[in-house]
């Protein structure tokens, strides 16, 4: 089939960019890199701050019944995403499996909704960094620390992608230290090894309402919680562009994530359960700048550890370090993807000789200064205004990727293809990804479904709820109505073919059409 003018334009635009670049993207990423991304992602300040008030809210089996759930849907869309990104592994990820397996516009606006979601979280990150510096430096300004940790931040990316994978892996280990530790000192204070468990245990599941308080409604709020808690695993799939040998290590990353989610977040939220009644009224405050009424410091400080505010301080500022660490990235490779494909401004596929797309490094560094808003603002209040803004992005990305693979694989079959070919086979096809789909959509739908049952609906509160529904939903429609874009049916799917696999990794890496790809 000849190739459609959205092709002709997109590989034209691939080949000016080409001539301009001094230099490519590299696989410098190692499969320590891979692991620790996809972990280090899944756990932040969801689990260190907000896990108590999602017990509080729903009691520890509800709580604890939501993070198996989500867990579940995340691990899902991780053998969805890790099928897609070992046969084809990208730095666009699942903006180019949305354009080639479901319209081209979908996947521009997947796209240009992923670096907007990870752009503006590190602004949020970095209003978050005030907040935990102001537990020690009070008198600081804010806006100083974010000045700080923004220069930091941009080095790190700056450096080049091995640079960005270091840091990333040393955050993500100081955070699963810190998860092990609690795990363990938990389990000891329950068997009355370490004192201060003498008043929990399974009689803390009988208090109240407990184990399940609240309802649907509170299982739905603690879902809403736990799902953006869990966002980030998908940054393998946009590290998948660099890292070496990706057929065999992405696999194997993505069958690590679902061990590390059940041992971090599931046997966390047991342990805190177990210890503290879901009554305390210590759980259902959650503030980031007041870490002393985190679980992880209450539960410490129960165990006579001195100092455990200050540690648990530490821990979040790291977490939070690593978020933004992260975001940068993941919105830098996104951006440079997107002009890759001719769908944003050519300048930002324009590499540094150290194989960093430094000009989408720029742009996303310039929206990540809205943290500078706390100069005229409060940073509480600048804080929620951004990850209200950002909210539902997250989750539509995981739509994404639910629908590109189900459509991937479904093509793939009825093209002939043989399954043993593709490097990863996810086991759970279809149900994985129609799965993932149907709780991901019930999420999204229902986060602030309580408004409309009231007398008079907030629709203020509403707007800022879904406001990233509409704005994806436009910016889908806008491109197929300007660029006349259509839905790829089956018939015109087009794979990498299992020869020419390297071949199509080093085009896909200078972002060239790949020669010798199966129809």
């Amino acid at each position: 089939m000849a190739p459609s003018e959205n092709d002709e334009r997109r590989a034209s635009g691939k080949r000016g960019a080409q001539v301009e670049r001094p230099s490519e993207l590299r696989r410098s990423l190692s499969a320590r890199h891979l692991t620790m991304i996809a972990v280090g992602g899944s756990i932040g300040t969801g689990l260190f701050v907000a896990s108590g008030a999602t017990i509080a809210r729903a009691g520890p089996g509800g709580a604890l019944l939501g993070y198996v759930l989500i867990g579940i849907m995340v691990y899902f869309l991780m053998t969805s995403l890790g099928e897609l990104a070992a046969a084809m592994p990208v730095s666009g990820s699942f903006s180019t499996y949305g354009a080639r397996y479901v319209e081209d516009g979908f996947g521009f606006a997947l796209g240009w909704n992923y670096w907007y979601n990870w752009a503006v979280t590190v602004a949020v990150d970095l209003v978050a960094a005030q907040l935990v510096m102001a537990y020690w430096f009070p008198d600081v300004p804010g806006f100083y620390w974010s000045a700080l940790f923004l220069a930091l931040t941009f080095g790190l990316n700056a450096m080049s992608a091995r640079g960005f994978g270091e840091a990333e892996f040393w955050f993500a280990l100081i955070k699963v230290v810190a998860v092990l530790g609690f795990v363990a000192m938990g389990v000891m204070m329950l068997l009355g090894i370490i004192r201060g468990g003498e008043t929990g245990g399974l009689a803390n599941w009988t208090v109240g309402d407990a184990p399940f308080a609240g309802g649907f409604a509170a299982l739905i709020g603690v879902a809403m919680v736990v799902g953006f808690s869990f966002q980030g695993t998908e940054l393998i799939g946009i590290a998948a562009g660099e890292s070496k040998d990706p057929a065999r290590n992405l696999p194997r990353a993505v069958r690590q994530v679902f061990w590390r989610i059940l041992l971090f977040y599931v046997m966390a939220i047991l342990v805190i359960g177990l210890l503290i009644p879901y009554t305390d009224p210590h759980l259902l405050r959650n503030e980031v700048e007041d870490i002393s009424v985190s679980p992880f410091a209450l539960i410490f400080e129960r165990a006579g550890l001195l100092g455990a505010a200050s540690v648990m301080n530490a821990v979040v500022l790291t977490s939070v370090l690593s978020a933004g660490n992260s975001g940068m990235y993941a919105a830098t490779r996104m951006l440079y993807a997107l002009a890759r494909e001719g769908k944003a401004p050519r300048i930002f596929g324009r590499i540094s000789r150290s194989g960093v797309p430094l000009w989408a490094l720029l742009a996303t560094t310039a929206v990540a200064a809205l943290c500078f808003f706390t100069f005229i603002f409060s940073p509480n209040a600048v804080y929620i205004w951004l990850l209200n803004t950002s909210g539902m992005t997250g989750f539509i990305a995981w739509l994404g990727i639910a629908i590109s693979h189900y459509r991937f694989r479904r093509g793939y079959l009825k093209q002939g293809h043989n399954l043993a070919d593709l490097p990863y086979v996810s086991p759970f096809f279809p149900f994985g990804p129609i799965f993932a789909f149907v709780l991901c959509l019930v999420i999204t739908l229902g986060q602030n479904y309580q408004a409309f049952l009231q007398d008079k609906i907030d629709w203020g509160g509403v707007v800022a709820t879904y406001i990233g529904i509409p704005l994806f939903l436009l910016i889908w429609a806008g491109y197929r109505l300007t660029r006349g874009s259509r839905f790829v049916s089956y018939r015109d799917m087009r794979f990498p073919d299992a020869r020419a696999r390297s071949e199509y990794l080093d085009s896909a890496l200078r972002g060239e059409p790949a020669a010798g790809e199966a129809r």
